[in-house]
């Protein structure tokens, strides 16, 4: 554990001292604000719920977003309780107010991958957008120094398995053919 903690540092530190500058701080704040408690994500959903041939696809969102919550947020953030890292390197001054909880995974990147792994398989057009979306965000979490990088990759893993659970539920559920006969009734 102590490797990876070293290496998950030493990429952090190496952004801090590389990228830095004022253009990337306000666009990272801006991304993690714009993702707080998933609020792209669940808005996305709901407006997918509003039009009848996305309205199965807006349910596959919000299944894969609270997987993703569930999974992330509630089981494994407390199981690991892995510190964040910038109560690990208290040098750093933080762009944004101190998340609260455990850094292990990254909520913001666990739900972003969800709802992207469920996007590029039923709308293509707007997984890619998500996809553009996910990247910066996954980038802002290290950025912003309040995630490691094995924190976000882990997030993004564990995301694309829930958007890849909700796609398996949906058609367990025959939700798509269920939805389509009763929009024609």
């Amino acid at each position: 554990m102590e490797a990876i903690q070293s290496f998950d540092l030493s990429v952090l530190n190496a952004i801090q001292n590389s990228l830095k500058c004022g253009f990337l701080d306000y666009l990272a704040v801006f991304i993690s604000y714009l993702t707080t408690s998933g609020i792209i994500w669940i808005v996305t959903g709901v407006i997918l719920l509003f039009f009848r041939k996305t309205r199965a696809v807006g349910i596959i969102v919000l299944i894969a977003l609270a997987l993703g919550f569930l999974s992330g947020d509630v089981l494994l953030k407390h199981l690991v309780n892995r510190p964040r890292p910038f109560t690990v390197n208290t040098d750093i001054n933080l762009l944004i107010k101190q998340p609260s909880g455990a850094s292990f995974p990254s909520t913001h990147s666990t739900l972003a991958a969800a709802v992207t792994t469920v996007l590029l398989a039923k709308k293509r057009t707007l997984g890619f957008i998500a996809l553009a979306l996910t990247v910066c965000i996954a980038f802002s979490r290290l950025y912003l120094y309040v995630h490691y990088p094995t924190d976000v990759l882990c997030g993004l893993l564990l995301g694309a398995l829930c958007g890849i659970a909700a796609l398996l539920i949906a058609k367990a559920f025959k939700l798509e053919n269920r939805l389509h006969t009763n929009a024609k009734n």
